[in-house]
């Protein structure tokens, strides 16, 4: 049996969405067939709880030089982002001359507040393309993963942190160990360790199976999290719930003792113990779910072919890899996806091939039907695309089940 990459203890198994690519691996037409392929599978620790993938697919493999994703893209993002910077500016970062260091940085829309602010700030990031954006923002970044090593050398260059903040990112590494010796050696006395991503509370209850892919190797939960940090010496202090991404939450971590602990970290814990979140079964039946959910959308896209209806995808995602590899979803069901991201078009989604391009393009003219695989972003894009529905247009979601919106 697996080994838990936190705790060592054993790991069940319980899905499997077979042979994957690198989800962010968008091939040009003429490397189709050349990417890198893994078995996508997850199990959940039956000790520390902490939910993972089974296999891990080598880190220089997914976060490269071309690393598509760039978190100016979605307006929600960078307001979420910003309004977090002020609140950090107004509380955390007051002190002389604070310091705060964002792990995964990517294009610099969290840090570049702050940096106008006149704080110092570093960003890490190991894909030079986005790095080279966000300086290009005025924010100051080292090309570079965040690991022990690299931490060092940032609290000897520039002392000690007063935040050391990540989103979407801390899940992604496996080697987390490191990571965690890294926070300690660059984390101020009463620093906080902040860390945003996507919640297991909320996957599981939406059966958001495609937020499992190979960046995802661990998902979060207010109990696990609990659990690892203890494991490196730190102490989780506070949880705040947020709505980005379809679910996530806030953590808080800092040195014991420096921070009064929130009684919101006992709530949610409690609540996890209620919502089944430490029994196995609960993660084989949301399987399950996802076995049906996978079933359902490929018979109503075949439906619709043979009805002569178009589909068009929305969101060339990281995430839309898991469904469109394990459903077997390739240009004869949806000939193209859309995308607002440039680095992506006229490339094709990994695995499944499909052409991306630009958003401008979903209505020249306008589909039956659209697959939102953003669904995550679904009242921003609904928004936006508001003259589709007006056209008679139709979304097909499949989260937390097939409907049509």
């Amino acid at each position: 049996m697996v080994q838990c990459r936190i705790c060592g203890g054993p790991v069940e198994e319980f899905i499997d969405f077979g042979r994957q690519p690198v989800s962010d691996s968008l091939v040009t037409p003429e490397a189709a067939g050349s990417e890198f392929f893994f078995r996508l599978a997850a199990g959940v620790c039956t000790e520390c709880t902490m939910v993972q993938l089974i296999e891990e697919v080598p880190r220089e493999k997914m976060f490269h030089e071309d690393y598509p994703y760039r978190s100016a893209g979605s307006v929600v993002m960078r307001e979420h982002f910003e309004k977090y910077s002020n609140q950090l500016l107004g509380s955390e970062l007051t002190g002389d001359a604070p310091f705060v260091v964002e792990i995964g940085s990517n294009d610099g829309t969290m840090l570049k507040t702050i940096g106008r602010a006149g704080v110092r700030h570093l960003g890490v990031d190991p894909s030079a393309q986005v790095a080279e954006f966000a300086k290009e923002q005025g924010v100051r970044v080292r090309t570079d993963f965040f690991q022990e090593a690299s931490a060092r050398e940032i609290a000897e260059a520039d002392g000690p942190a007063d935040v050391i903040f990540s989103a979407n990112t801390v899940s992604h590494i496996a080697y987390i160990g490191s990571v965690f010796r890294g926070v300690d050696a660059l984390l101020g006395p009463d620093g906080i360790f902040v860390i945003e991503d996507r919640y297991l509370g909320s996957i599981i209850a939406q059966n958001a199976f495609d937020q499992i892919y190979d960046e995802h190797f661990y998902l979060f939960s207010v109990t696990s999290v609990q659990a690892m940090a203890r494991r490196y010496g730190f102490e989780l202090a506070d949880v705040q719930p947020l709505s980005v991404h379809g679910g996530s939450m806030r953590y808080t971590i800092a040195r014991p003792g420096r921070r009064t602990v929130s009684a919101a970290v006992t709530e949610h814990v409690e609540h996890e113990r209620e919502a089944g979140l430490a029994r196995t079964e609960t993660y084989h039946r949301f399987a399950e779910h996802a076995r049906d959910s996978c079933r359902d959308l490929v018979r109503l896209l075949t439906e619709l072919r043979e009805q002569g209806r178009s589909v068009v995808g929305y969101g060339a995602t990281a995430k839309s890899a898991t469904v469109l590899n394990h459903c077997g979803i390739g240009p004869d069901l949806v000939p193209f996806i859309c995308d607002n991201t440039p680095a992506k078009h006229g490339r094709l989604a990994p695995g499944a091939h499909i052409p991306v391009r630009p958003s401008e393009e979903f209505s020249r003219p306008y589909p039956d039907y659209a697959l939102l695989l953003a669904w995550n972003h679904a009242e921003e894009i609904m928004a936006k695309e508001r003259e589709f529905r007006a056209a008679g247009g139709k979304w097909i979601l499949y989260v937390p089940d097939v409907h049509l919106v």
